[in-house]
């Protein structure tokens, strides 16, 4: 079987989580198999290598599974983006819109440079909003943003639109 193949043999559909109508796909079963995991990182290591990355940035908290993994292999920079309150230095942070309420996250003012060519990096896309705020703090810290890529996209939720014109990659559709 294909490692794509494998890997979405693994991602567990949970029911009703975190709250009644929601279809969480989990990627933990994957994340706990040492080769899927090495499979999934391959993907995100061979998209980024011919795109020449100065930084992967990657959101909390599962980007920063893969694109850690992805920056060390490709021996770049690998920046956090956190949620409010997390980073202990100075920071440009961006509130988005949740379903019942908002959050913010947050990037140190000196982690990414004007003119640095990223990749940001997550596992999921679902309607964007995080993806999104993420996507603004890299434009005010003037970086080449070169692609948003996901592990998983769940396609019906649309959230790529969200994101505007920047060129997104995801490996796996729902």
């Amino acid at each position: 079987m294909e490692t794509i193949e494998k890997i979405r043999a693994a991602i567990r559909d949970v029911p009703d989580f975190p709250k009644p109508g929601i279809l969480f796909k989990d990627l933990t079963p994957l994340m706990a198999d040492g080769s899927l995991l090495r499979g999934a990182i391959g993907l995100f290591v061979d998209a980024c290598r011919e795109l020449r990355p100065d930084k992967i940035v990657g959101i909390e908290a599962r980007g920063f599974i893969f694109g850690s993994a992805v920056a060390t292999a490709l021996g770049c920079g690998f920046v956090p983006i956190r949620k409010k309150g997390k980073l202990p230095w100075k920071t440009h942070g961006k509130a988005y819109a949740l379903e019942y309420g908002q959050a913010e996250i947050e990037i140190h003012q000196d982690a990414v440079t004007e003119g640095a060519r990223v990749v940001l990096i997550d596992d999921l896309l679902a309607t964007g909003g995080t993806a999104c705020a993420a996507i603004e703090l890299l434009r005010e810290t003037g970086a080449d943003l070169l692609e948003v890529q996901f592990l998983v996209e769940l396609d019906f939720l649309e959230g790529r639109i969200v994101l505007g014109d920047v060129p997104v990659r995801s490996f796996l559709h729902y």
